[in-house]
């Protein structure tokens, strides 16, 4: 059976998406070695805020339309595709338009809020609107099942938001105005090319369609509170650090992070490969198949644990041959953000059986109550060791969400998880036993 799904065009779309993963995500990491050394603390600060802002105005441009799009892609007797695809970009385009207009009218606000600099704040929902359109485009491909597609329009746009970033920041000394301008252009760009292709392939008709219009509102709004949360896990930490520490502190924050993020990124790359493993097995309901998932996922729980502390430890003497020498001091935060995205591992392991048994609801309850604590735990421990603290938070909810996930997923999926803990201890004093014997 498993070499039937390996070979299966399922198991291989998975593991090119995985791949198509990882190599998006190794681009911002071989710029940090430059980067670091033509941007100081300060500008990275600035650049992360960006980011984060962008985030978080992205589902609202969209209203998370593109999840009901994949929903209603594959009821073609019920909805009109290329028509709903049509409605949900002619509505983005003009939805993102008034808003854009309203964030500029509001800017200095925003600026407050976030301490940014007020002159770059209408960039902000041009790229969460550039953004979202991507993800749209992205979603025609998924849905269509042309990994190849999905992942070379993906990386295309890393590489060359990678490539300009260069070309502004060390070419013409633009700062950190010139990654934000970099974002701004290539992101744009993108999206507009992405919709001549669909275009082209007749895969949507420019025109609002009242009643698609409703439904892709009425599915996606109410996931705006799960995606708002997952935000806020990911992001929440930088936002207190502007506030009670500094800009400095968030750059220097910032590069911790993206190296100890580097377990989340083989981490979702694993999932995506395990998923139709794991399905096809928990379809035969068979204990033993349930028994080896349980023994398989303890001993992940386990590897991914070491390689995140791994990481942790390296961190020190990969920034002094990597980095420039103001963000040495990044190193510090690496080994919690990496236990904090073990945990994330973690979660992604369990919350599949959540997915399989359709209790989707049940996520959000998860990433909610992370959030929640998130929050909590950054407005204190911020205040108490500094932006350390931050990276701690990160840790600790991670751990929260992981366990809430686990306890839910046992709850509405029942896996062996006693048993077969019980029988790798037994196995274990087993194994001992027999080696002090032959000693």
């Amino acid at each position: 059976m498993f070499s039937r799904v390996i070979r299966s065009s399922l198991f291989r779309s998975a593991g090119t998406y995985g791949l198509f993963s990882m190599v998006g995500k190794a681009i911002p990491f071989f710029l940090l070695p430059v980067l670091t050394r033509y941007l100081s603390p300060e500008d990275y600060g600035h650049i992360a805020t960006f980011t984060i802002m962008v985030a978080l105005f992205t589902p609202f441009m969209g209203l998370n339309s593109h999840a009901a799009y994949a929903k209603v892609f594959f009821t073609p007797d019920k909805f009109e595709v290329h028509k709903y695809l049509g409605t949900i970009i002619a509505f983005t385009v003009s939805w993102g338009a008034v808003l854009s207009v309203l964030v500029f009218f509001t800017r200095k606000l925003w600026s407050n809020l976030f301490v940014f600099p007020v002159e770059w704040v209408w960039v902000v929902p041009i790229v969460g609107l550039a953004t979202f359109i991507c993800q749209l485009i992205l979603t025609a491909w998924q849905v269509r099942e042309k990994p190849a597609a999905y992942g070379t329009f993906q990386n295309l746009q890393t590489f060359f938001d990678g490539l300009s970033a260069i070309v502004f920041i060390v070419v013409l000394g633009m700062g950190w105005q010139g990654r934000l301008a970099s974002k701004a252009i290539v992101f744009v760009v993108f999206a507009v090319i992405g919709l001549i292709i669909l275009r082209k392939n007749a895969w949507f008709e420019f025109k609002i369609e009242r009643k698609y219009l409703l439904h892709s509102l009425w599915f996606g709004i109410p996931l705006l509170p799960h995606s708002f949360a997952d935000i806020i896990n990911t992001s929440i930490d930088r936002v207190f650090i502007n506030h009670l520490v500094g800009t400095v502190d968030t750059g220097l924050y910032a590069v911790g992070y993206q190296i100890g993020a580097i377990i989340g990124v083989f981490a979702n790359a694993f999932n995506l490969a395990y998923v139709p493993w794991l399905f096809s097995r928990l379809n035969t309901g068979d204990p033993q198949q349930k028994c080896k998932i349980v023994k398989l996922t303890y001993a992940y729980f386990v590897l991914i644990t070491i390689c995140a502390t791994g990481l942790g430890l390296a961190a020190p003497y990969l920034f002094n041959l990597l980095l420039g020498a103001e963000f040495k001091g990044s190193a510090v935060f690496v080994i919690w953000i990496a236990l904090g995205y073990a945990f994330s591992g973690m979660y992604l392991m369990v919350c599949n059986y959540i997915v399989y048994s359709e209790k989707t609801h049940l996520l959000a309850l998860a990433t909610g109550f992370g959030a929640i604590v998130n929050i909590i735990l950054n407005y204190f421990l911020i205040q108490a060791n500094g932006a350390i603290g931050a990276a701690q938070a990160t840790t600790i909810s991670f751990l929260l969400t992981f366990l809430l996930a686990w306890y839910l997923s046992a709850k509405v999926y029942p896996m062996p998880w006693t048993k077969s803990a019980f029988t790798i201890a037994m196995r274990s004093d087993s194994s001992q036993n027999t080696d002090e014997t032959n000693r």
